[in-house]
């Protein structure tokens, strides 16, 4: 009796230090922000978007002209502060034919660009 006693204890014990255990932030991917989006025109160039987002975490595989922007963080201290983005950008003859994804497109974005 007294060895279950003392074992409900320590794993009591145990379980409220689980608290006290450091667990980091883990950021992954490409952190966008809405004046990085805001910056796209529709029809620039592959290497225009790539000076303005950095390169893309995802490249399709079975299609070169699609980019997928991915982030997500994963907090150390509670899910309820985990963050997943995406943004997809589509390209046809090099330059952007559509863009879509966690972001809200400016009205400028409609306006072509001029080279």
């Amino acid at each position: 009796m007294l060895f279950r006693v003392l074992a409900i204890v320590i794993a009591l014990s145990v379980s409220a230090c689980s608290s006290w255990v450091y667990r980091i932030d883990i950021p992954q991917g490409n952190y966008l922000e809405q004046k990085d989006i805001d910056k796209l025109q529709i029809a620039m160039t592959k290497e225009q978007v790539k000076f303005i987002l950095g390169s893309p975490v995802v490249e399709d595989t079975f299609n070169k002209n699609i980019w997928h922007y991915v982030y997500r963080f994963k907090s150390g201290r509670s899910e309820e502060l985990d963050i997943k983005k995406q943004f997809t950008i589509t390209f046809e003859d090099n330059k952007v034919v559509n863009a879509e994804g966690d972001f809200e497109l400016p009205e400028s974005y409609y306006v072509p660009m001029v080279n």
